[in-house]
């Protein structure tokens, strides 16, 4: 028997309702005062198959508020745990309401989260409640991370909530939809092992693995290729930041999916000047989450979720930890294999020489000895224009050059090839911080232009058209160093 979809596109099964209790609570979102839409993505809801123009009247609102409760929704607030900064805590969605999992026309599922929706039992003393800022700084960076072709989720939409919430001053409220793969965490595992109960993990377990990685399902040892699976996109995912220059900000284990989605958008930004210790998080002092750190933040996730998955790799625990082990070495040769790739195709190069990754290293020390912009610099060489670089002149990048092209030089196929491969690689842009600061203020203001042309640039980040050069420049000289924080 079909089901029928409603008239607004809303195909909801609620499969992580199906759970043991023991990992959510059925929640509501708390009622707001006037919602009214700040920002609704349009390309993402057709994608959704979901009614556009319905969606941006009164009704599509208040369903993004959490006033109305879609038809087939089971809203619910999820439990995990994590290690936020390296300590181990009790969490949960403190102010998200997962309202329902919707079902593409494709078959595709996605869960529909609201963020800044109230209070649920996981809130820990908040209020349950999100600033106009924050979310619509999520809207623009995991949009913009979508563009650049890296795994995240998205933003729906963004509605202002006709209230005031209280923070160091009065800002006005916001709810963020946001739309996921699915919503598992390492956390979710953490919390699995250290509250439930053997079964309720491994019913977790399975859930995760029919869910993102069903290919798996038939193996021998299905969690331990499981734990391979999330292993593989994760380095994946966090070669992938490296090469742009974005950096997350608090990669706690709350925050990293096992469907290998970047997610959580709060102290993060991309880098502008490269150094390897660029940290942005005003809270994270002592650089745990630095540029040059999240690959070996990655791996130490990577070993919480084997930590809660040992019961289900093998009866004795010492074997157990010795196959954990075994594939959590495999993460730093699965990380550089993704990232020398990556770091090629950058330059241009297209196939494997022993000395590509000194290649790589003496420019990149070069950028960081001489303070160069990471996006422009491959930028400028993208097109052909090193003399715009701060690199210029320079002695040893002059020898450079003149290695890189001779490593060009020893490869099958044209420049022209080598240089499409570089334009795919290399954005031409990137939400710098000043252009999305600049754009939050404008629409604290009530101006959302500024915000949509910066949504614009980014939506092709890899055009390299003449509308875009503008985003391309850097900020002003500033004494004081950029800095991001929490989402609240």
């Amino acid at each position: 028997m079909t089901k029928e979809v409603s008239e607004t596109g809303w195909n909801f099964d609620n499969s992580y309702a199906r759970l043991p209790k023991v990992f959510f609570t059925s929640q509501n979102p708390t009622p707001v005062q006037s919602p009214k839409i700040a920002i609704f993505n349009k390309s993402l809801a057709i994608s959704l198959g979901l009614d556009v123009q319905n969606l941006q009247s009164e009704e599509g609102a208040a369903v993004f508020a959490g006033n109305k409760i879609p038809e087939g929704a089971s809203p619910l607030a999820q439990a995990y745990a994590g290690h936020q900064f390296g300590h181990f805590t009790m969490l949960g969605d403190g102010r998200a309401v997962l309202i329902g999992e919707q079902i593409t026309p494709t078959g595709e599922r996605f869960d529909i989260q609201l963020k800044g929706s109230g209070r649920t039992p996981y809130s820990r003393g908040g209020d349950g409640r999100a600033a106009i800022g924050p979310m619509l700084r999520e809207y623009i960076i995991s949009e913009a991370i979508y563009c650049l072709g890296i795994p995240t989720t998205r933003s729906l939409a963004v509605v202002t909530t006709g209230e005031e919430i209280a923070r160091e001053s009065y800002l006005p409220g916001a709810i963020l939809t946001r739309v996921a793969a699915s919503h598992l965490r390492v956390g979710t595992f953490q919390y699995a092992a250290r509250w439930g109960s053997e079964g309720e993990l491994l019913e977790l377990a399975d859930y995760a693995i029919k869910r993102h990685y069903p290919k798996v399902e038939g193996a021998e040892n299905r969690y331990l290729s499981f734990l391979q699976e999330v292993i593989n996109c994760q380095a994946m995912l966090l070669a992938k930041w490296q090469l742009v220059g974005f950096i997350h900000g608090v990669m706690n284990t709350d925050n990293m999916t096992i469907s290998g989605e970047t997610i959580d958008y709060g102290p993060c930004a991309f880098m502008d000047t490269y150094d390897p210790a660029t940290v942005f998080s005003s809270i994270d002092r002592e650089g745990r989450y630095a540029y040059g750190n999240q690959p070996n933040i990655g791996v130490w996730n990577l070993a919480r979720l084997a930590e809660a998955l040992l019961p289900l790799l093998h009866e004795n625990q010492e074997e157990a930890v010795t196959l954990a082990q075994d594939k959590l070495s495999d993460f730093a040769q699965l990380f550089e294999s993704n990232w020398l790739e990556g770091m090629r195709a950058k330059l241009g190069i297209f196939n494997v020489e022993e000395n590509d990754k000194s290649l790589i290293k003496d420019l990149l020390d070069m950028m960081q000895k001489h303070r160069a912009d990471y996006t422009n610099t491959f930028r400028a060489l993208t097109l052909n224009k090193p003399e715009e670089t701060i690199l210029h002149g320079t002695t040893e990048f002059t020898q450079w050059l003149e290695q890189w092209q001779a490593r060009l030089g020893r490869q099958q196929g044209s420049k022209d090839t080598s240089i499409q491969l570089m334009r795919n690689s290399n954005p031409a842009v990137i939400p710098r911080n000043h252009r999305v600061e600049e754009a939050l203020e404008a629409a604290n203001n009530g101006d959302y232009s500024v915000m949509e042309g910066l949504l614009e640039a980014l939506s092709n980040p890899y055009a390299y058209s003449s509308e875009q050069m503008e985003y391309a420049a850097l900020p002003a000289a500033s004494p004081r160093p950029y800095r991001t924080f929490c989402g609240t």
